[in-house]
């Protein structure tokens, strides 16, 4: 799994003209999912985000997680995270899961942020035409490989 963190003022994805997921602080989340991936991949992966200290404190040192200032977090699907360009200029999404397993993995992760955040997430919609705005808060823009764990 690959995941695009951006930490955000205000975040929100839009689907035929309608807000399906809208937050202020907190965390957008833009995963890619391959055949490769596992549960254990998710686990990993999603207490690695809620714990991530990436916000400021009293002394605006990036010191706290988006749990220890009870932010919200949007999860969106992003097969193009798996985009391979080495070869000409079409990128080919040949690693990207098939729905059909990719699903599951990601139903499986959004209910893992979840459980390690304490509340619900809110999502995009898996394969959707999806619009997302937001507003990255420093910029800080973090990108996360379960398969690369750093």
């Amino acid at each position: 799994m690959k995941v695009v963190i951006q930490r955000v003022s205000q975040a929100s994805v839009t689907i035929d003209s309608q807000i399906v997921a809208n937050i202020q602080k907190g965390l957008l989340v833009l995963i890619g999912i391959e055949d490769a991936d596992t549960q254990e991949d998710s686990s990993w992966l999603s207490s690695k985000i809620v714990n991530l200290r990436i916000f400021g404190d009293e002394n605006d040192v990036m010191n706290l997680s988006v749990k220890d200032i009870d932010g919200d977090i949007i999860v969106v699907s992003q097969f193009t995270l798996h985009a391979l360009t080495k070869k000409g200029n079409r990128p080919s999404y040949i690693k990207a899961s098939k729905p059909e397993i990719a699903i599951p993995l990601y139903e499986q992760f959004v209910t893992q942020v979840e459980q390690d955040l304490g509340k619900k997430v809110q999502t995009g919609v898996f394969g959707a035409d999806m619009k997302v705005n937001l507003l990255n808060d420093g910029p800080v823009t973090i990108v996360i490989d379960s398969k690369n764990k750093e």
